[in-house]
């Protein structure tokens, strides 16, 4: 009989199948025409059926499916290693949001997906589904490489690098959609944010639209505890409860993260056949957590592993998520049997396809599914002598998963093609590719150089920012009794034109290096019933600037306010002050006019902080040098009036009187 002609043929490996029986080969090969697996089995029966036009010897090595990196933000290894050690909200908000509104382009995101395509090849990864912006660059890189591609555009409720409105988000991912809908190995997504960065309305049409193109829908869910606490104060139910109630998980939902979630959210995944894709070491790394991984199996959720992005892992190997989703689980349960070997591998092979949907075309080898193939080479050694403990055919997922690693694969095919031979990249120019990362990270390192010891750009960068230059006479004096001021408060020489009285917390972040200013947070609250919640600002105080005045020396600030819509705890991550002070004081104070100048005057009674006591603080906003000068002499009038003598002053960073 004659042999049939096709294009490979690999043979003499230890085929892992990731089949329904879990088969294993151990003298295996895997015949291949046309980018599909036509047949897999013994060596010697290949032998008899194939001759190809490429046969390749894998003795010593495993023949395993393509991994599935199924959650990543693959353009963002160009933010690989910009900061770290960083909760997720000062990570995202402080970092992330503000580099990539600066920087993301159609040529950031092209070039940073080339970088990670080479290095995910490598890794013996094929198959990767993206969340990012101007997906379309991703597509195009993706394909270029050679990569099977699930690429999700991001939409959110706020503008982003490439759209100024979600409508705009939407119909920008509806022209991805049709531009790329025929494709073999690249599938358009729309990718939902998060509950927190989206809204009912964009998950409604997310679905709709994931619907008419029968495409998936990717989103992030239940990453973080805070995240899944606020959720449930706002709309009294989970994240993934939010979007199942939204009738937006469609039927091909991807759930990514899914740290913190409990059986019903479980259920939730299972009924709508929505995968789940932990990112193990981000998730350790952005301390959110460790995800359920073995009450989701019991569970029968498909799970999937993804590498997150390279700015928050900050590598791409999915052999390290696998070596950690089977050993994670052990540690938090104190069980050794919980998430086999063999469960862990599949997470990035069988069930990982079923997690992403692509099951159909991937994740095993077996016939019929499209040729993309890993092969590992088991004679490292860190891998040596595992190989020859064959008494239990189980034991090569003992080898892959916690001895193996990224740097042992061999070669690599994506739908028949060779990717990687001989861990020689074939469809990228590794040169190229590394030349044109660090060539857009100097500009990144630049803007970040100087951000940093401008308190003013990292304030400005988080957004929110109601930015007013206002320079301010100002006097502050210590009172050991208030009397005599509350009795010129209440005489015929001023006019009150608003009181109020509040308690005050404030909270001083300062710098060794004076010349960056000081940041105070405050929170504000009206003990007079004239103002319900709360008030948060944020103010930066500038160096002071010298300018005599013929009664006073000025001591001008230049201040920057903003809504303080953040955490202190934010706030101190993200500003990295050198020393902080706290202090609560209650306050009562008077807006008046007098000598046609409006003046606010404050009783200070400070409780805690370094200076303790009552103090009263005179001042007004000006705008110029003669302006300040008037009301530096008003003030001393005030301060006559009110009892006050020169020698309480304190001297300062306000306004410095001389004496009478």
């Amino acid at each position: 009989m004659a042999l049939q002609q096709i294009d490979t043929l690999l043979l003499n490996g230890i085929v892992v199948t990731m089949d329904a029986a879990g088969t294993i080969i151990r003298d295996g090969g895997v015949a291949i025409q046309a980018g599909a697996i036509v047949e897999v089995g013994p060596s010697s029966q290949l032998r008899e059926r194939y001759t190809a036009s490429q046969t390749i010897d894998c003795n010593n090595h495993a023949i395993v499916p393509g991994l599935i990196n199924g959650h990543a933000h693959v353009p963002m290894s160009l933010l690989r290693g910009i900061v770290a050690d960083q909760q997720l909200d000062v990570w995202l908000y402080g970092y992330m949001f503000p580099v990539e509104s600066r920087f993301v382009n159609p040529e950031f995101v092209y070039h940073g997906t080339r970088l990670s395509c080479a290095e995910m090849i490598k890794g013996g990864i094929t198959s990767f589904v993206d969340m990012y912006y101007f997906e379309e660059e991703v597509a195009r890189a993706a394909d270029q490489a050679g990569m099977r591609a699930i690429c999700g555009q991001t939409v959110m409720k706020w503008p982003t690098p490439d759209a100024a409105s979600y409508d705009e988000g939407l119909e920008r991912t509806r022209r991805f959609f049709e531009q790329w809908k025929d494709h073999g190995r690249v599938i358009p997504a729309i990718a939902p944010h998060a509950p927190y960065t989206c809204n009912s309305t964009i998950y409604r049409a997310a679905a709709e639209l994931a619907r008419e193109f029968d495409v998936p829908l990717v989103t992030h869910l239940s990453e973080t505890a805070r995240e899944v606490e606020e959720a449930r104060q706002l709309v009294d139910k989970s994240p993934i409860a939010y979007v199942a109630d939204l009738d937006a998980f469609t039927d091909k939902g991807i759930a990514a993260h899914c740290v913190h979630i409990d059986k019903r959210d479980m259920q939730l995944l299972k009924k709508h056949n929505a995968g789940a894709v932990p990112c193990p070491t981000s998730n350790l790394k952005l301390a959110s957590g460790v995800a359920k991984y073995g009450e989701m199996l019991q569970a029968g959720v498909n799970v999937g592993l993804g590498t997150d992005g390279p700015a928050s892992n900050d590598d791409q190997d999915l052999w390290l998520e696998v070596h950690l989703a089977a050993i994670l689980p052990k540690g938090v349960t104190g069980d050794p049997t919980v998430v086999n070997a063999k469960q862990a591998f599949a997470m990035a092979t069988s069930m990982g396809a079923k997690a992403v949907h692509l099951d159909h075309l991937v994740g095993s080898v077996e016939a019929g599914k499209r040729a993309d193939i890993t092969i590992v080479d088991l004679g490292g050694l860190h891998v040596v002598p595992a190989p020859a403990y064959n008494y239990s055919n189980d034991s090569i997922y003992n080898h892959l998963v916690y001895s193996a690693r990224s740097g042992d694969v061999r070669h690599v095919l994506i739908d028949g093609a060779w990717v990687l031979q001989d861990r020689q990249l074939l469809t990228l120019d590794e040169t190229e590719v590394r030349s044109n990362a660090l060539r857009i990270a100097e500009t990144i390192n630049q803007f970040l150089s100087q951000r940093e010891v401008n308190l003013l750009d990292k304030i400005l960068a988080i957004g929110g920012v109601k930015q007013a230059e206002i320079f301010e006479v100002q006097v502050k004096a210590r009172l050991e009794d208030a009397s005599s001021v509350e009795a010129f408060l209440e005489s015929e020489a001023v006019e009150i034109t608003k009181a109020s009285e509040r308690k005050q917390y404030d909270t001083y972040f300062s710098f060794d290096d004076p010349s960056r200013g000081r940041i105070r947070y405050r929170e504000d609250h009206r003990v007079d019933g004239s103002r319900l919640e709360p008030k948060y600002n944020l103010t930066l105080t500038m160096p002071n600037e010298r300018e005599d005045l013929p009664s006073a020396v000025l001591l001008s600030r230049a201040r920057y306010t903003a809504p303080a819509d953040r955490s202190l705890r934010f706030y101190r991550e993200y500003f990295s002050p050198d020393h902080v002070i706290e202090v609560e004081k209650y306050r009562r104070r008077w807006r008046i006019m007098y000598g046609e100048v409006d003046f606010a005057i404050n009783i200070d009674m400070i409780t805690s902080g370094p200076a303790k006591g009552t103090y009263l603080e005179i001042k007004s906003r000006t705008w110029s040098a003669r302006d300040a000068e008037g009301k530096t002499q008003i003030i001393s009038e005030l301060l006559q009036m009110a009892g006050v003598k020169p020698d309480h002053i304190i001297k300062q960073e306000y306004v410095e009187l001389a004496q009478a």
